[in-house]
């Protein structure tokens, strides 16, 4: 007869108590937390948020409009998405990521579309 495993008998266990093994939950690495708006998916409430704030500068005039998810093609085939890039109704235009957590991957990306793409300034929200 071949030993029982501690798995085996957590199961044996959850069988008797009538619960189901429950399946690890998935974590977002930096506990970033998916959310939906206006039929839109969004990766953090962070970003929704900012999402928001910009609808409503431009219900307000401030912002003429603005664009989510713009691709910024770089050498080597790689892309970069920046998050929203933003018409200002005083005629400037803001390239604007939102971040919760800078990693040094994301700054050697963001250098390197600033050099690209010059004038081009990304602003951390």
């Amino acid at each position: 007869m071949a030993p029982i495993s501690a798995k085996d008998i957590r199961a044996l266990l959850a069988q008797q108590n009538g619960a189901a093994e429950k399946a690890p939950t998935l974590r977002h690495k930096y506990r970033a937390k998916a959310c939906e708006a206006d039929g839109i998916k969004f990766p953090s409430l962070r970003e929704r948020g900012r999402y928001f704030t910009l609808s409503q500068l431009k219900r307000e005039g401030e912002v003429l409009f603005f664009l989510r998810q713009v691709p910024f093609h770089l050498p080597g085939g790689k892309k970069y998405v920046l998050d929203f890039l933003v018409f200002w109704s005083d005629g400037r235009v803001t390239a604007e990521d939102v971040k919760g957590v800078r990693t040094p991957r994301y700054q050697l990306a963001k250098s390197l579309v600033e050099a690209v793409y010059r004038p081009l300034v990304i602003e951390e929200i």
